[in-house]
């Protein structure tokens, strides 16, 4: 179907008056997928003609520009549009004179008009509100189950650090460094490059940019536990990132929104970064005490650690395919191709980088393990704040999908390693036997 709306009248006055200006907003509503028709009206006398262009294309089109012909003393323009995406696409208008043997003079232009494309009742984004597969996470009832797990398992956690380690890293700070390289500066130029070279849509490429632009995740440690890494570098690692975030999110978010052309101020939640500090340091901290003061309740912490790090693995994705269920029946194949890369580049990236360090093999997989898993949630925070609550979740589809990714493929690392552990201790115990 077609709409048509008067969007303005240009006076074409050669001192720029906009007093005749029949309309006063500045904002119209357009459905998405559809074509339509914009009527501009102008009292120029002579021989104008009207350029329009849309600044975000993805969001809307601009077909072409044909005459409507004079009615009274005011001619008029047809714009031929198509809508896309959801979103804003700012206008750029310009009322040229063709009088003149010369090129076009410009008369006047605008570039205040918008046009806002909102979503139809079949809009994946919209069917994904619905579902209450985002606006319901808060109460997930299997992560209220989780928490007090978690928050034994980071006590736990804490008897694994050795101060030795710590005053190692502050002395030479290189895997730390390394970390913060890979995270904050490789991952979103890889997001950004591999967004352009699909065609992605402008609000899934900055959900992209946005999640490999985000800290290491709490699972970091968790993994460094189960496959053998440096337990003390992956806790380290995690802190530092988190607090390099507060910085680096909003420089890395305005610059490849700007290179995206995204029009929306991006918020970063320093709030959220800042429960995140807290709810690894507390617990963490808490279990550096335990180790010092109560060795008997050490011992059991450290027995439950594994058992306990494999349920809230397990735990973990079930939560996070319940709520992306439905993003995974709509989204759209480029956008999970690329989620499936990301951990698995940020696992390579860390171990070229630290094998050029030389790094010991613990700390290897640690840099590897801690550059390839994100905080997802972080990302899912920047863009609910951002954006419009539709636009939020439709961008929100590729911090999700770097998340399920993520676990899935660093649980199926952790099913390979207990194997290839295993079946290389069995022709070791035979040979043993034989002997």
């Amino acid at each position: 179907r077609k709409n048509a709306f008067i969007l303005a009248c240009l006076t074409g006055s050669p001192h720029f008056r906009w007093d005749n200006l029949t309309l006063t907003a500045l904002e119209f509503e357009f459905p998405e997928n559809t074509e339509g028709v914009i009527v501009i009206s102008s009292r120029y006398r002579g021989s104008p003609t009207v350029r329009v262009r849309s600044l975000d294309p993805e969001v809307l089109s601009i077909l072409n520009v044909t005459d409507g012909g004079q009615t009274g003393p005011a001619g008029s323009f047809i714009i031929n549009i198509r809508s896309g995406f959801p979103g804003r696409a700012p206008l750029h208008i310009q009322l040229m004179n063709l009088d003149r043997d010369s090129s076009p003079v410009l008369i006047e232009e605008r570039t205040d008009y918008t046009i806002r494309v909102e979503p139809g009742e079949d809009d994946q984004a919209t069917r994904l509100l619905q579902s209450g597969g985002l606006s319901h996470f808060t109460e997930n009832p299997v992560l209220f189950a989780l928490l007090p797990l978690i928050f034994v398992n980071k006590c736990a956690f804490g008897c694994k650090v050795e101060v030795e380690v710590l005053r190692g890293l502050w002395r030479s700070p290189v895997p730390l460094l390394l970390g913060v390289l890979a995270q904050f500066l490789v991952m979103p130029l890889y997001a950004y490059c591999v967004s352009r070279l699909l065609s992605l849509p402008k609000a899934l490429s900055l959900g992209l940019v946005i999640t490999c632009s985000a800290p290491g995740g709490g699972g970091g440690y968790l993994y460094s536990l189960l496959l053998g890494g440096d337990v003390t570098l992956a806790i380290s690692m995690t802190l530092v990132s988190t607090v390099v975030a507060t910085a680096a999110m909003p420089l890395s978010s305005a610059l490849y929104g700007r290179l995206l052309g995204v029009h929306a101020a991006l918020h970063v939640p320093f709030v959220k970064i800042l429960g995140t500090l807290l709810f690894i340091a507390i617990p963490i901290s808490l279990g550096m005490l335990i180790k010092l003061r109560l060795p008997a309740l050490t011992r059991v912490l450290l027995v439950l650690i594994r058992p306990f790090s494999l349920v809230l693995m397990i735990g973990g994705i079930f939560m996070a395919y319940q709520m992306g269920a439905s993003i995974l029946s709509n989204v759209q194949p480029q956008i999970v191709a690329v989620g499936v890369t990301v951990p698995l580049l940020g696992l390579l990236v860390g171990a070229i980088l630290a094998r050029i360090a030389r790094l010991a093999i613990p700390q290897m997989k640690t840099v590897s393990i801690e550059v390839g898993v994100q905080n997802s949630l972080l990302a899912l925070a920047v863009m609910q704040l951002s954006f419009r609550r539709v636009e939020a979740d439709f961008a929100s589809q590729a911090p999700f999908i770097v998340a399920l990714s993520s676990t899935s493929e660093m649980l199926l690392i952790v099913l390979g390693y207990f194997v290839q552990r295993r079946l290389c201790r069995v022709p070791m115990s035979s040979r043993s036997l034989s002997l």
